[in-house]
């Protein structure tokens, strides 16, 4: 879908924006940014001269979570994100009156609040969907129309997935959201008769989580195609969740009792423990790495280029035990190396292109194999320093290489304006020595500005980087977070535009941003 657009991004100096779906709602959406949001806000990208949005996971999450790096596909749209006002089935089973006096009181609440009310929106969503999907099934599904021929087309082409997970979702239900791994045993391990009789006693709950991506997929695409000229990334989440339909489907190819993490950085570091189930590369490795190559042909499928989560993971991942231990796999570095570069090459095997997420310890056989391959990894401005000279200068960003992405900070970091504040003199006045901000005469001594804002935007797209990315926040110079890590807050993944997306092409402040953007991105291109 849309060649043209993605082999584009193979190529040639792009600038774009990190914004979560969630945080860009529209007038219409209730009370988080939906599918439908995204040509409203790829309008203004566009205005600014940005060529291409950048966003977190929109795999569906477990109810209670917010993560989208918890989920329970890594295939499944999550349907929070679909768009229910522009749906014919929900307008034709009456719309907001079918939900009542209560959930339309609760759709007026989300789309009042400041942050996504997830709860209370998966709620009302839920009960709006099934109105919906009651009706199809009442009128479309029974009469063999137009669309009924679609929806049964749609779920023999997309089987290779949605089978397993429409399943896996129904008996999540059953069996009231408990990990799979408590499930009776037969549905537990996945025997055929068990599974023959679940479809058919569960045949209604089947057709809804298949009707959920049915329409999930007609707006994602309808989406992508409005969208014109500005491309869709996507992020491809390193691991996934344990309670997940694709772990359930494929339980032999993870170490169930064993955890991904990152290693201790010094005696007193403990490292991390993510809690997600390792690969067993030995076990999916000779196979050709099925299930991620399925991974890659899905987010190909949705999106134009993506981000690969935790790059030096796919080299070798750190695998934690129980007792607390922890070892790499593969083991030695001359396997790490073959697995990493044929996992690259899997990644780019049917057009995409890929950028890295390679921030933390990473060794060096990993740059030189990036290096080698010409993955792009990320220079974040503030981190990116000559750490072993003398006074620990800041690279210009000009000297970066033309393989990278310059970018102002990741969904998990602070915001420049924090960075700036938060740093001490000496830090500040390396930053202001970059040719850039100090030809805009910022000094290190002042506190965070709209000058000092602009200078450092100004210089991430003066970069030599074939990829600019800014987060969203940092183009207004905001200090909202999208998320802190190993801080459980129910601030974290909530944050939202404080307009409604239509309102960034008429609000002063978005129109000043669109401007400023636009003069900085043909300067970027004239170069």
């Amino acid at each position: 879908m849309r060649d043209p657009l993605r082999s584009r991004f193979a190529r040639g100096r792009h600038a774009g924006v990190i914004a979560p779906l969630f945080s860009i709602p529209s007038r219409s959406s209730w009370g988080i940014g939906e599918i439908a949001d995204l040509p409203l806000f790829a309008r203004w990208l566009a205005a600014g001269g940005l060529d291409f949005v950048q966003l977190l996971p929109i795999n569906e999450m477990q109810g209670g979570q917010s993560s989208p790096y918890s989920a329970l596909s890594a295939m499944a749209i999550d349907p929070i994100f679909i768009a229910i006002e522009p749906m014919v089935d929900f307008r034709s089973a009456g719309g907001l009156e079918a939900l009542g006096a209560e959930g339309q009181e609760q759709v007026a609440e989300v789309r009042s609040a400041s942050q996504v009310q997830y709860a209370t929106v998966r709620a009302v969503k839920d009960r709006a969907l099934r109105v919906a999907c009651d009706h199809f099934l009442a009128n479309d599904f029974q009469r063999a129309s137009e669309r009924s021929r679609d929806f049964g087309a749609y779920i023999e082409r997309e089987a290779w997935w949605l089978d397993s997970y429409a399943l896996f979702r129904a008996l999540h239900d059953e069996h009231g959201g408990r990990y799979w791994r408590e499930w009776d045993g037969p549905l537990r391990d996945r025997r055929r008769d068990a599974l023959d009789a679940a479809r058919l006693r569960l045949g209604a709950s089947l057709r809804y989580y298949q009707y959920l991506q049915w329409i999930a997929d007609g707006q994602w695409y309808r989406a992508r195609r409005e969208c014109g000229t500005v491309g869709v990334f996507g992020d491809f989440p390193f691991m996934v969740n344990g309670h997940s339909a694709d772990v359930w489907a494929r339980p032999h190819e993870f170490y169930l009792d064993a955890s991904v993490g990152v290693p201790p950085e010094g005696d007193e570091d403990e490292g991390q423990d993510w809690g997600l189930p390792p690969y067993r590369w030995d076990v999916i490795a000779p196979h050709g790495y099925g299930w991620l190559a399925e991974r890659v042909r899905r987010c190909e499928e949705l999106f134009d280029a993506f981000r690969v989560d935790h790059l030096v993971g796919f080299y070798r991942t750190y695998i934690r035990d129980n007792a607390g231990g922890g070892v790499f796999s593969p083991a030695d570095e001359a396997s790490q190396i073959k697995q990493g570069e044929e996992l690259m090459t899997l990644f780019r095997s049917r057009g995409a292109s890929i950028v890295a997420e390679d921030l933390g310890i990473v060794p060096d056989f990993v740059r030189e194999s990036q290096t080698r391959l010409a993955v792009p990894g990320l220079k974040v401005l503030r981190w990116e320093r000559e750490w072993e000279a003398e006074d620990r200068p800041f690279r210009d960003p000009r000297d970066y290489p033309p393989c990278s992405v310059a970018i102002s900070g990741t969904h998990d970091t602070e915001s420049m304006a924090d960075w700036w504040d938060s740093a001490d003199l000496d830090e500040r006045q390396a930053v202001a020595a970059i040719p850039d901000i100090r030809d805009a005469g910022v000094q290190a001594d002042e506190p965070f500005s709209d000058r000092v804002r602009d200078a450092l935007l100004s210089a991430l797209f003066h970069a030599s980087s074939d990829f600019v990315l800014i987060a969203l926040p940092d183009v207004f110079g905001w200090r909202d977070r999208i998320n802190t890590p190993a801080v459980v807050s129910d601030a974290n993944w909530t944050w939202r535009l404080p307009w409604e997306v239509e309102r960034l092409m008429t609000e002063p402040l978005p129109e000043e941003r669109s401007e400023f953007l636009s003069v900085l991105s043909e300067r970027r291109l004239r170069r």
